[in-house]
């Protein structure tokens, strides 16, 4: 039974994915070489979440009613890249692995080594957005509406660049979509990280684009970012179920994972601010 489930799993080595998205060969310059560079897939996702936030974003700030104009949204990018980026590390760090960090800070600061928190980014975002918003005199509120809705596409990005780097797999199946990833050992696992990039991408990517175009959502501060909260943390919830536990943590006394446990209080926090927001009078839009 066991050797027949192993010959239905895939083979993650004889997928066509490789981490690196090119690599530059190494070349001479002045009798000095240079290279070989390579840009992987994960640092890629970022660039292009980003990059495609801001092109939505720039036909938001369009719209009748929009909290800010072009030029502040310009400005807000690099806030929001620092604070995804610093939000992002510091949470695993504090979150996840606080014990080596602790041991050798300059660990800290190895970002290409990985290991990035989410929620630590999420708070950084969210932060970036208050404090822009409290800087040049407008609604943060209304903005964190913005970004919330261009998330997920940041999200799913990053989960297929996960699941191309073989990382942060799923736990063992005897599914006939299990794979067989390098480190994992022999069993098959879950592909969990296309799990949560169909349902924290995809998915919830087509319902917040909806609420905000297609509603008067945008209308009510602090609406689309509840939504965004209840939909994130349900699905990462869920889909924690499939996913391996971090090896350094595992099942937490209370039962539940790392992420299970700090998704608890962003859902809770989602669903107070959407009552809050439905309770408010609708601004102008």
């Amino acid at each position: 039974m066991l050797v027949d489930l192993f010959q239905a799993a895939v083979d993650f080595t004889a997928l066509p994915v490789r981490p690196e998205a090119f690599t530059v060969p190494a070349f001479s310059v002045g009798g000095s070489e240079l290279g070989p560079f390579s840009l992987r897939w994960y640092s890629l996702a970022y660039i292009v979440g980003i990059v495609a936030a801001w092109w939505l974003m720039t036909r938001m700030v369009r719209l009748p009613g929009a909290p800010l104009d072009q030029k502040r949204l310009d400005d807000f990018i690099t806030w929001a890249t620092l604070g995804v980026i610093g939000g992002g590390r510091l949470g695993y760090v504090l979150f996840y692995n606080p014990d080596k960090y602790l041991a050798d800070p300059m660990e800290i600061v190895r970002l290409w080594d990985g290991g990035m928190s989410f929620h630590g980014g999420c708070f950084g975002v969210v932060a970036a957005c208050f404090l822009h918003g409290w800087a040049a005199r407008y609604s943060g509120l209304r903005l964190l509406d913005m970004v919330a809705t261009v998330t997920p596409i940041g999200l799913g990005l990053g989960r297929l660049a996960n699941f191309v780097n073989g990382e942060l797999w799923g736990r063992p199946t005897g599914a006939d979509w299990g794979i067989i990833f390098p480190g994992a050992g022999p069993q098959p696992r879950h592909p969990s990280q296309l799990y949560e990039a169909v349902l924290e991408g995809g998915l919830l990517l087509i319902i917040m684009m909806w609420l905000y175009w297609r509603t008067g959502a945008r209308a009510r501060p602090g609406l689309l970012a509840g939504v965004f909260g209840v939909g994130y943390g349900v699905s990462r919830y869920i889909v924690e179920n499939f996913r391996e536990p971090d090896r350094q943590l595992g099942i937490l006394q209370s039962g539940l994972t790392m992420g299970q446990t700090l998704t608890l209080p962003m859902i809770a926090l989602g669903l107070l601010m959407i009552g809050l927001a439905m309770a408010r009078r609708p601004a102008a839009a």
